[in-house]
């Protein structure tokens, strides 16, 4: 038995409008979609090309401090070679049975060319004998009491500091005082 219904249906014109404006608007909606994925691949292809880029920068940057650091090392190496030159010499000169005299003379200069280069590049030497102690740039080997000087006086130096920059290379190495006076201020 076939059961019946009271819908008509749709009108036939409408129902042909409708499926045209559908049509249209498909058509549309893939258009739009195409063009979303041609901007979105142009998209995709600049950020491969920044990132090929980036890489190359880093990389050109690594290989230019590589560079900086290995001209540096040059620099400072051929400014040493003189004090080695002198070195030798002042060794051949007392193998040679040269004068001792002259041997301490020419170990001097060579002293002399090492504070020279250290100048150059910035090496501050720190002598802290009679200074207060100070843990950031002296390291304490001993300490020796001293009723005339502060307490935390620096006595004795057994090695001279160095800095570079306002950054400690070494610390200086030193005797300190105890059992004297408090510090003022």
């Amino acid at each position: 038995m076939v059961k019946k219904t009271d819908d008509p249906g749709l009108d036939p014109e409408l129902e042909g409008d409708l499926g045209a404006e559908f049509d249209l608007r498909g058509d549309n909606l893939e258009r739009e979609l195409e063009a979303a994925r041609t901007e979105a691949a142009g998209h995709l292809e600049t950020a491969q090309r920044l990132q090929a880029e980036f890489e190359n920068y880093r990389r050109r940057v690594a290989r230019d401090q590589g560079d900086l650091v290995a001209r540096a090392g040059q620099r400072i190496v051929e400014e040493l070679l003189p004090v080695l030159d002198n070195l030798e010499r002042a060794i051949d000169h007392t193998t040679a049975g040269g004068d001792l005299t002259q041997l301490l003379k020419g170990v001097e200069m060579v002293h002399q060319q090492v504070l020279g280069v250290f100048e150059k590049e910035g090496v501050e030497v720190m002598d802290p004998f009679g200074a207060e102690f100070d843990p950031q740039l002296h390291h304490a080997v001993g300490q020796r009491e001293d009723l005339e000087v502060p307490d935390g006086t620096v006595l004795e130096v057994f090695q001279k500091g160095y800095s570079l920059g306002g950054r400690v290379v070494r610390p200086a190495m030193v005797i300190v005082s105890t059992g004297g006076p408090a510090r003022k201020g």
